[in-house]
């Protein structure tokens, strides 16, 4: 540990911490980072910007009753600056903004408490903020919030978020319009003259980089000038964000910039914006996130730092919750608690024996439906994964009331423990051994794809020569790259997907998206695919059930008709799904799963065809992503066993 100690000093417009590695220094009394100096680089932030531009939390809120997931963009600027710990060992700092009555419709009504933490010997600094609705305010929606980092665009052109999601990026410049050109929506724009030859011709998108909690723990910038200079940003925990393990949130992307997003509406709409209603008390702590830097020896590769910011990752990981943050409302590990146990799949269909839930997704989160956890975004949700026996250990919880949650790969549905759970400090809640039977009436007739709520296993083309990533060439995320929808019309210019059970192969002949077709320069029509198949016998009296799991949906609908497309349809899910998966290069969004009753006396010993239909066409991008689909027969006697 470094012999010097935590400096702090105040002056009239700014706030300077210093332990001897690093210099923070923050507008005073707001609370916005204006420089970071480090390994002789008098600031890592952009300072072509604006002070209030470089570092920053930020929110977007909307009055309540409001539709959508847009609003009014505030970084947040406290009011008061507090000292909460200042010693050689750690200071820790406070800039808040307190609501009142007078601000109505100007601020959004919320105390907001902004933390940052050095320690001594740290390579970086923590931040954390303490969001809190009172009794007697009025109602709002929270349609975003995050942390942000607006790095120096002469230094920082190398990004990293996976060791096989990593590049050279383009410079800021060469998103303006006399070098690029804007594509389908403003996110997205073709490099026509780059500042760096070899670029041209690429598409530059920051919803390329997005990425699932669970696999988001470390990302950001290399300086690759000698010696080198790294800056990451490390989530060391994903219970403060919201929509669990597979919601997908934005990481870092050209400008440079970096962000921790907490709370976001993307890859799920509408459903993952709360809604406080006047009079409901809310409160919740984001974070703490660390700002990591490092620095190579001079000569070593640049490229080493990536490596040295997983190492540190896991060691974050592995300190939470963190034992130094001051504030009363983030408990320490000895004032949470955990649950373990095993989960066990009951099917009867696949086996007579309960069937270990294998690298199953289970989790607490506030008590609901199942599958509730994939919408909630107000409180914590903490999660773990099953072994490969069903044995799981989720710790350090928060205390509260929960239910368990859990989602299995390679089977459809969601589980939900019977009664909450209640966590108090220090319990440790053994649950035993939990049976999930996922929905099954019969045995399978057929089954197109795998059930992991994700369409990765389907179709996905090579995109379109002109709108190239060079990243996501040859690479397993190929659906990343940029307007793969227009790829749809071109492949099927006349009809649509023609699925044969027992012939088609889904890895090449189910395309990953069911989308609309475009037929003139702005018109769109929907699209009906067909799952043609043979019954050497049918059951007339009895009834078929079609399980049709959707990984995303997009101002889509489903309908469903068996042998007859000009009938009315058997089956309509009405309109659903805004997660706009398709556009944002996404392989899934929210999970639905579909259960239609088929009247055996629709179908026939033979041929027959289910007609799959997606009427929205608004545009190019509504459409459903297919997670898996299953026909089962008639239920048949098989004995239940005991459980």
């Amino acid at each position: 540990m470094s012999r010097i100690g935590v400096q702090l000093q105040i002056q009239d417009t700014h706030v300077v911490i210093d332990n001897g590695i690093l210099q923070l220094t923050l507008s005073n009394p707001e609370g916005i980072v204006t420089g970071i100096q480090y390994n002789n680089i008098d600031n890592l932030l952009e300072v072509l910007n604006e002070e209030s531009n470089r570092g920053y939390w930020d929110l977007v809120w909307n009055s309540p009753g409001s539709a959508g997931t847009t609003g009014t963009f505030d970084v947040i600027k406290g009011t008061s600056f507090n000292v909460i710990v200042e010693n050689d060992d750690l200071v820790e700092v406070s800039f808040t903004r307190m609501w009142d009555t007078s601000q109505e419709g100007k601020l959004v009504p919320l105390n907001i408490d902004k933390r940052f933490i050095m320690l001594r010997g740290c390579s970086g600094f923590y931040s954390y903020a303490i969001y809190e609705h009172l009794k007697d305010w009025p109602g709002f929606n929270l349609d975003e919030t995050r942390i942000a980092f607006k790095l120096r665009k002469d230094k920082f052109h190398y990004m990293a978020m996976a060791d096989n999601r990593q590049r050279y990026m383009p410079l800021p410049d060469d998103r303006l319009p006399e070098r690029g050109q804007a594509l389908a929506y403003p996110e997205a724009v073709l490099l026509v003259d780059p500042v760096e030859p070899e670029m041209k011709g690429e598409v530059d998108d920051k919803y390329q980089y997005s990425c699932d909690n669970k696999d988001s723990h470390v990302h950001g910038w290399i300086c690759t000038d000698q010696p080198a200079v790294g800056f990451w940003m490390i989530t060391p925990s994903n219970e403060f964000r919201s929509g669990g393990p597979v919601k997908q949130n934005l990481t870092s992307h050209v400008g440079p910039t970096t962000l921790a997003v907490f709370l976001s509406a993307h890859y799920s709409g509408e459903d993952l914006v709360p809604k406080f209603s006047a009079g409901e008390m809310w409160k919740k702590v984001f974070g703490p996130v660390f700002i990591y830097l490092n620095s190579a020896i001079e000569g070593d590769d640049p490229l080493s730092l990536w490596e040295d910011a997983k190492e540190q990752m896991i060691a974050e990981v592995q300190s939470w919750p963190y034992t130094f943050p001051a504030s009363e409302d983030f408990p320490k590990s000895e004032q949470r608690g955990n649950v373990s146990g095993r989960l066990l799949v009951n099917d009867r269909y696949v086996s007579d024996d309960n069937i270990p839930a294998n690298g199953a997704y289970i989790g607490l989160a506030p008590p609901g439906n199942a599958g509730s956890w994939q919408r909630e975004c107000k409180d914590y949700q903490f999660w773990s994964k099953t072994d490969e026996n069903g044995y799981f250990s989720i710790n350090d919880i928060r205390t509260g009331d929960y239910n368990l949650y859990a989602w299995v790969p390679g089977f459809i549905g969601d589980y939900r423990s019977d009664g909450a759970i209640t966590i108090t400090p220090g319990s440790d809640i053994e649950v035993g051994d939990l049976i999930y039977e996922p929905p099954r009436n019969g045995p399978t007739l057929w089954e197109i794809g795998i059930p992991d709520r994700s369409a990765t296993e389907f179709y996905v083309p090579d995109p379109n020569p002109k709108y190239i990533n060079k990243l996501y060439v040859n690479h397993p995320d190929r659906f990343r790259q940029y307007g793969l929808w227009e790829r749809y019309a071109e492949m099927y210019p006349d009809g649509d997907v023609a699925y044969t059970v027992g012939n088609s192969d889904y890895k090449n002949d189910w395309f990953f998206a069911h989308l609309t077709r475009k037929i003139d320069d702005n018109k769109y029509q929907g699209t009906t695919w067909q799952i043609k198949f043979k019954l050497d016998n049918v059951d007339h009296s009895n009834s078929y059930q079609l399980r049709v799991a959707i990984a995303s949906a997009n101002l889509s609908e489903l309908q469903v008709h068996v042998n007859d497309p000009k009938a009315n349809p058997l089956f309509s899910s009405g309109p659903f799904g805004q997660d706009n998966s398709i556009a944002r290069h996404g392989i899934h969004g929210l999970y639905w799963l579909y259960n239609v009753d088929i009247p055996g006396k629709l179908l026939v010993q033979g041929d027959n065809t289910i007609f799959l239909t997606q009427p929205q066409s608004s545009g190019p991008f509504p459409g459903i992503m297919y997670d898996y689909i299953r026909l089962e027969g008639p239920q048949l006697q098989v004995p239940r066993k005991s459980i």
